[in-house]
């Protein structure tokens, strides 16, 4: 080897030296860019769930039954017109559809609203019941939100029931409106009460926007309900459910999944948007939810 070689490879060895710190830095931003990219898919990486409702009393013709559960939109469009979101609830070809409340957030969201529910509305028969949050945006934005939903094919629900057929058998389908409604609404109660006395007994699903009410529908007697608001708990952490409450408090009831208290059973969708608890756009390990139930004589 002459000198000039042993020149030469003496003056490349800090070179590589230097490439050392550049390296890290590539694999530290491809590693944080994988982060972000992950954290999105949690936040906005749909997801649809399918689960079986094992109910006792369950009209025979009923069995197979299958719902598409949708709750706490938040506004959120996926996909142009709900494109996605619609795709998805066509390819489960429903039995019917729900829409448990927090469709939307702002006024300006109402134009959102037509494109989703005519989708809806053409698969299945749809229904809804109102949120927390479109109360919060006052009771004429709400009406305008009914209206517009009625108009294009979806059933609004507002401390009502209607009687479903299926298979000979006969079951209540009944809608409350969100506790931020009106002072003098129908309660729950009032509601079972009424079915009770004009067609006895039938099953009664109910389509009530809060999970953490599930004791007071319990109470009053419903064999079946459905419910959003609770986010899945925001972040859900193995064996230990939903960590964060949409009331700010740790490891909250009933986050997701089927419950029980007693005759009655309760579905909770982890929903579909999210909301300002605790930032707004924050969900781990809880994707957003499109729910497919089907229902189970026991």
């Amino acid at each position: 080897m002459t000198a000039s070689e042993r020149g030469g490879r003496a003056h490349h060895r800090p070179r590589r030296k230097r490439l050392r710190p550049l390296r890290w830095l590539a694999a530290l931003l491809f590693l944080a860019a994988g982060g972000w990219f992950w954290f999105q898919w949690q936040c906005w990486g749909l997801q649809t769930t399918h689960t079986q409702a094992e109910l006792a009393n369950l009209p025979q013709g009923f069995g197979g039954f299958q719902i598409v559960h949708l709750s706490d939109l938040h506004g959120h469009e996926y996909g142009e017109g709900s494109r996605e979101l619609l795709d998805r609830v066509r390819e489960e070809a429903p039995d019917l559809i729900v829409v448990t409340g927090d469709l939307i957030d702002q006024k300006s969201q109402l134009a959102m609203v037509p494109a989703l529910a005519k989708g809806l509305a053409a698969i299945a028969p749809s229904y809804y019941v109102t949120g927390n949050h479109e109360w919060a945006l006052g009771s004429g934005t709400v009406r305008e939100l009914k209206s517009v939903l009625a108009q294009c094919g979806v059933t609004v629900l507002s401390n009502q029931y209607e009687i479903l057929e299926r298979g000979g058998g006969r079951l209540a389908l009944a809608g409350v409106d969100d506790p931020n409604g009106r002072a003098d609404q129908t309660t729950p109660e009032e509601l079972y009460a009424q079915i009770g006395e004009e067609t006895p007994g039938l099953f009664t699903l109910l389509l009530a926007h809060r999970n953490d009410h599930f004791g007071q529908y319990a109470a009053a007697g419903y064999d079946f309900v459905m419910s959003g608001h609770g986010h899945g708990g925001i972040v859900r952490l193995p064996f230990a459910g939903g960590l964060i409450g949409t009331d700010r408090r740790f490891f909250p009831p009933w986050t997701s999944g089927v419950y029980r208290l007693g005759d009655s059973a309760l579905f909770v969708s982890r929903g579909l948007g999210n909301n300002t608890v605790p930032i707004k756009g924050f969900r781990l390990f809880n994707r957003p939810e499109l729910a497919v139930v089907t229902l189970k004589r026991g």
